[in-house]
């Protein structure tokens, strides 16, 4: 079976689509990168890069990280941005390259919800992607709601990855969720259907 990459821009719904497509095949395998990189950040050794490049203010007394004042660094200092990137993603890529080598030979679809996917090169290791899009103005309410944030702030996380429209460009399949989780879902329908019966007339 195909592994599909699925991603998008902060606060389109990447996380709904996928939660569409689980409903609708639920036999399917899901990797979640932002789970991935929130458990990575409790590994030892990735707590110590992480405090090696941020310092030890990221933590709280009791070892937490606070990844509210960690997101503040690295979307207000691409550089930072980059270094934090350079700690988790070689171990996220890994995670969900051996999930999808495992699951090739499975009967069951492959699924990896990697926000950075383009910008990681992980395209390559898919067999099809999909992203997830919506207007400007409803990513900007999404992301300011859903993190409360202003709109100064919420702009600029936005404005920090590759645009959306390029990604758009580059994707199989784009998803667009401006409206409801009914419309989410009944183009998860559709997409579903199509990489079933693509895969039936392969065989």
């Amino acid at each position: 079976m195909p592994a599909i990459g699925i991603t998008g821009g902060i606060s389109t719904g990447k996380s709904t689509f996928s939660e569409c497509l689980h409903d609708i095949l639920s036999a399917a395998k899901f990797f979640d990168a932002d789970q991935a990189a929130h458990a990575l950040a409790e590994v030892p050794q990735v707590e110590q890069k992480i405090r090696a490049e941020f310092g030890s203010s990221v933590f709280s007394r009791d070892g937490d990280l606070n990844r509210e004042k960690l997101r503040a660094i690295i979307f207000g200092d691409s550089t930072k941005k980059r270094a934090l990137e350079r700690i988790l993603h070689p171990r996220i890529r890994s995670q969900w390259r051996a999930k999808a080598k495992k699951h090739r030979n499975s009967p069951d679809f492959f699924f990896a919800d990697i926000p950075l996917l383009y910008e990681t090169g992980g395209e390559r290791l898919c067999d099809r992607v999909v992203v997830v899009a919506c207007s400007y103005k409803v990513q900007l309410a999404r992301l300011a709601e859903r993190m409360s944030l202003n709109n100064t702030e919420a702009e600029q996380m936005i404005n920090s990855q590759m645009p959306l429209e390029e990604k758009m460009a580059r994707a199989d399949h784009v998803v667009w969720n401006d409206g409801s989780r009914t419309a989410l879902m009944e183009q998860a329908r559709f997409l579903a259907a199509l990489w079933q019966q693509q895969i039936w007339t392969k065989r």
